[in-house]
């Protein structure tokens, strides 16, 4: 009995299929891009807490968007670095249920970051005149306070309810480790947990996309109604870089979140768009923002001078 625990404890990811030729080439490759990833992030998140120019709203959600994103990339890369050089796609049962919820903690946390980033875009161009009285400091830090709180309440009820199963199934049928890979892995009535996880889905992809939809719809609008070129040209450019972004990681997370429910669905498209979702976002995130929103690339570049020159002296 307790041989056939200790079994179960033990899952088994999706091969990489790499020969052993390849292997230290990839190896490389991924581990030059986490560090890219680690390295942009890091670099939105210093700029933006020691420049006092970059202390608003709209930068404050850009860093929880950044400290989202290395959630995300330091869940997946870690154990798959370690997977390309060992061609060891084992892992703990406690360990893979921790990376699930670091994973969908990231996708959550990005969604509910982008809606707010979307909102205060809305305020900004369509409401200026009240725009520091609604994004005010103390609403922001209460919006991101709330943005966690719903984040992880939702996120510790969707791993409790799956954690409440034993497994009979030890193969995971994607790279990594999700809800639905893991429900996969049950043999007893998961209804309560589709149900829970169709109503996530739901409220997050559905609320956000509506979001989305309104202040962007209301962007548009004020956009094309101002009689001046050089404000509807900054506009089009903030919030088509935030549209960009958006667009990227909901496609991506609604056709991955698709496929794991329809049974004839490639496994191939399934975990490729799965890996889009966990290294796009991460990378493109701080260069599109870092190279689009004016004030933040300014700032950038002044942060990485001034340390550049500092370490020479």
């Amino acid at each position: 009995m307790s041989k056939n625990a200790s079994y179960m404890d033990l899952l088994t990811l999706v091969p990489l299929g790499i020969s052993a030729t390849y292997i230290y080439p990839v190896f490389l490759l991924a581990t030059l891009t986490y560090l890219i990833i680690v390295f942009c992030n890091l670099c939105v998140l210093s700029t933006i807490a020691v420049s006092k120019n970059l202390h608003k709203p709209m930068f404050m959600l850009l860093f929880n968007l950044s400290i989202s994103d290395m959630l995300g990339t330091t869940s997946f890369f870690p154990h798959l670095l370690y997977s390309i050089v060992t061609q060891n796609r084992v892992i703990s049962h406690s360990a893979c249920i921790t990376q699930a919820f670091l994973i969908h903690l990231y996708g959550t946390g990005n969604l509910l970051i982008l809606s707010a980033m979307a909102y205060d875009r809305y305020i900004a161009i369509c409401c200026p005149l009240r725009y520091n009285a609604i994004m005010s400091p103390k609403k922001v830090i209460m919006i991101i306070f709330l943005i966690w709180v719903i984040n992880f309440s939702m996120m510790v009820t969707l791993i409790l309810l799956l954690t409440r199963f034993k497994i009979c199934r030890t193969n995971i049928v994607d790279l990594c480790c999700t809800n639905p890979s893991l429900t996969k892995l049950i043999c007893e009535d998961t209804r309560i947990n589709n149900y829970y996880g169709l109503f996530t889905i739901v409220l997050l992809q559905g609320g956000s996309l509506s979001i989305i939809a309104y202040t962007y719809a209301q962007i548009l609008r004020t956009c094309v109604m101002t009689n001046h070129p050089d404000a509807r040209k900054k506009a089009f450019q903030t919030c088509g870089t935030h549209l960009v972004v958006f667009l990227i990681f909901q496609i991506n997370t609604a056709f991955t979140l698709i496929t794991h429910r329809i049974q004839s669905a490639s496994p191939y498209i399934r975990i490729v768009l799965g890996m889009s979702i966990l290294l796009f976002p991460p990378f493109l995130d701080p260069i599109i923002y870092g190279l689009k929103t004016t004030e933040l690339k300014r700032s950038l570049v002044m942060f990485l001078t001034r340390n550049i020159c500092s370490s020479k002296l």
